[in-house]
């Protein structure tokens, strides 16, 4: 069964949410309202409405690094994680962690990176060179 994941979220600006989710991150737009938009976001639906973004905190630790909480984000083959970290870094998007390897030759080797939208809604990404291994221990 193929499922597809759903996140709605505030945002403070649908034109701002447009430019950053449709031009920088190159989502295509599906429906919207005078109050919400969705975008397609790596083959799943984020739903933005107008109102108050989460308060977010770096609080989750992995490895020796502090991330922001809540966050949220995808897991991409690593060749799309590698385009997308270029495309970003050309857009100048402020990281919060620059594109990096953890847990270099353990299980679950994966490379992340951490921004926030211009609503301050952190975002990771992570890439694997085998998305088979996003669960390895």
């Amino acid at each position: 069964m193929r499922s597809l994941f759903h996140l709605a979220f505030n945002v403070t600006d649908l034109a701002r949410t447009r430019s950053f989710y449709g031009g920088v991150l190159g989502c295509k737009e599906g429906r919207s309202t005078a109050t919400w938009v969705d975008f397609d976001f790596f083959g799943h639906q984020l739903s933005m409405h107008l109102g108050e973004p989460f308060k977010t905190a770096c609080t989750g630790q992995v490895g020796d690094k502090m991330v922001p909480m809540p966050h949220f984000g995808l897991v991409l083959a690593l060749p799309d994680w590698q385009a997308l970290a270029q495309r970003l870094q050309a857009e100048k998007i402020e990281f919060v962690l620059a594109p990096q390897v953890r847990f270099e030759g353990e299980p679950g080797e994966q490379w992340t990176m951490f921004f926030c939208d211009p609503f301050g809604n952190p975002i990771e990404i992570k890439g694997f060179r085998s998305l088979d291994t996003l669960y390895a221990t």
